[in-house]
């Protein structure tokens, strides 16, 4: 399967190729023709969609003077000159093509952000006008345009939120978001009242703008206000990393002034980042990445940004550039550097390196100062995940000592808790942890399946767990595990024909799971279809997840059938 997406990939992007070559704008490649050039711009757009950039602009560099007869050229050298770091050569490129008369959005809109990095706000504002102006085929990219002039153009509050409300109504998030920065940056009267309408919205979660509230407070003077603004907030959300470092940095008195909305470039870099973020839901990675380069340019004390930049490369599979970004944001305090050790150890196991992984989240685990109670539930689902049950059950009980029952990890940690004892033997111990979860929820469709599911393979509660399993089913319709836990428990009560119809199902749903196949294989034989039964299970011993014990099962029933 992981071959067919890699191959799908490559088919991807050659057919991107091939429809490139058929339209009419490639027709200003024919003086390439007889070189090496015209392999140098395909490779080098193969390379930028992988997020490959530094590869990406060694390719396009060879192509000088290509922008005169094919725009399309410089849009993408400039993503990879800006994605691979190069800043001070963008900001020449974008030069050249102004002198050529051929500037672009994307080379107006680097050449504002130079100037507004160095302070020249007159002649950023211009650029960004010149930007403005400009065609692109991108919606964000008018949202980015319009947003930057009217930011860089700041004069008073009520002229800038006349200018704000001229931006499309499909960006009134967006707009809410501006509207407190330049309540912020003004110094309005009604700046509280600003961030507190934000992030009290009821129809979006803006959990990231407490941050920006609390950072608003400290700069001034109220660090009291500023701390009890980020406590409050991480009882709603407690897993928001930027939240869970400032505060830490508030403890410490550092990185304080991280962002600071007194400044425009400061402003502009968190409307930058909102776009990357867009644009990266969209699966739009180098764009998104150019728009986050940008603005860790104009802010590089935010490290925040870095966690976004980890993911779009962690998305995409380039694995080595991820982990080098979360190694050096792991330097940058203590939150960040459990979260980066974290996802370090993500990258490890899609590497197949378990023991590097759990080699590097122990050692971080030891490390922090002070742990918290998601820190060691986070620590203890890991352990339990890669087969560690035994030095996770301790912590398990740490957590359920340390919360009340009403509380959301009580459950997780009691179900963890369940399975890590069923999978150590102790059954007893399981049955009353996953008993104690569905006390605490009654609606956990996965909990309800592992207990029900349990009990089947052992014999009892049978009718019970048959019960249990259509509650788990109208909780989590098609699920492919409760559906085979549900066809199974139909089997053992002898009602093969509505097993099988389950079962059947579950084939469709998880069709390489050796376990449901040898299920579906069973009821079939049951059913008097004894030639398809041994069909499915002859399929169950050529699947690499089979394991030897299942193995012997099948080689016995194919002799002998049940």
């Amino acid at each position: 399967m992981k071959e067919f997406f890699s191959n799908s990939k490559i088919i991807g992007q050659i057919l991107f190729v091939i429809i490139f070559l058929s339209t009419s704008s490639a027709k200003s490649l024919d003086k390439f023709y007889n070189t090496n050039q015209l392999s140098s711009y395909f490779s080098g757009i193969l390379l930028l969609n992988n997020n490959q950039y530094e590869d990406s602009q060694e390719y396009f560099k060879k192509l000088n003077g290509l922008e005169t007869s094919h725009i399309s050229y410089s849009v993408k050298y400039l993503y990879s000159l800006i994605n691979s770091g190069n800043l001070r050569e963008a900001l020449n490129y974008s030069r050249k093509l102004e002198k050529k008369k051929l500037g672009n959005f994307e080379s107006y809109l680097v050449t504002g952000i130079f100037h507004l990095k160095n302070s020249n706000i007159d002649l950023a504002q211009k650029y960004f006008l010149k930007a403005k102006n400009s065609n692109s085929r991108f919606v964000v990219n008018s949202y980015v345009s319009h947003s930057l002039y009217n930011l860089s153009s700041l004069s008073n509050f009520n002229q800038a939120l006349f200018e704000l409300q001229k931006l499309d109504e499909r960006f009134k998030n967006l707009k809410k978001i501006q509207k407190v920065f330049l309540g912020c940056y003004f110094d309005h009267t009604n700046s509280d009242k600003f961030f507190s309408e934000l992030i009290y919205d009821q129809n979006t979660d803006f959990s990231r703008y407490y941050y920006f509230y609390a950072s608003y407070l400290a700069l001034s003077g109220k660090i009291k206000e500023a701390k009890e603004i980020v406590d409050s907030a991480l009882e709603t959300y407690p897993r928001n990393l930027l939240l869970n470092q400032y505060k830490i940095d508030l403890n410490e008195n550092r990185n304080v002034q991280a962002f600071n909305c007194k400044k425009e470039e400061h402003i502009i870099s968190e409307i930058l980042y909102i776009t990357s973020n867009a644009l990266s839901a969209q699966s739009i990675y180098p764009l998104s990445n150019f728009y986050l380069n940008l603005a860790k340019y104009l802010n590089e004390d935010f490290h925040s940004y870095d966690t976004l930049l980890a993911e779009n490369f962690y998305k995409t599979n380039n694995f080595d550039t991820a982990k080098k970004i979360y190694n050096n944001l792991s330097k940058k305090g203590e939150a960040f550097n459990w979260y980066s050790s974290k996802q370090i150890a993500r990258i490890f196991l899609k590497k197949d390196s378990k023991s590097e992984a759990i080699k590097l989240l122990e050692k971080s685990y030891r490390s922090l100062s002070k742990k918290e109670v998601y820190e060691i539930f986070d620590y203890a689902e890991f352990l339990k995940n890669n087969e560690k049950f035994e030095e996770a059950i301790p912590l398990y009980s740490k957590v359920i000592n340390l919360v009340q029952q009403d509380h959301p990890l009580y459950t997780e940690s009691t179900d963890g808790r369940g399975i890590a004892y069923e999978r150590t033997g102790e059954w007893d111990k399981a049955e009353k942890d996953f008993l104690a979860s569905l006390k605490a929820n009654p609606d956990q469709a996965y909990v309800i399946n592992y207990l029900a599911y349990s009990w089947i393979e052992q014999g009892i509660k049978i009718k019970k767990s048959l019960s249990m399993l259509e509650k788990a089913n109208k909780l989590r319709s098609n699920d492919p595990y409760i559906t085979d836990s549900l066809g199974w428990a139909l089997f053992k009560l002898e009602r093969y024909n509505e097993a099988k119809e389950y079962l059947q199902l579950a084939v469709r749903l998880m069709p390489a799971d050796p376990i449901v196949n040898d299920h579906y294989g069973d009821a079939l034989w049951k059913n008097g279809n004894e030639i398809q039964a041994r069909y499915y299970w002859e399929y169950v011993l050529n699947l690499e997840k089979t394991e030897e014990e299942l193995k012997k099962t099948i080689k016995k029933k194919l002799i002998q059938g049940l």
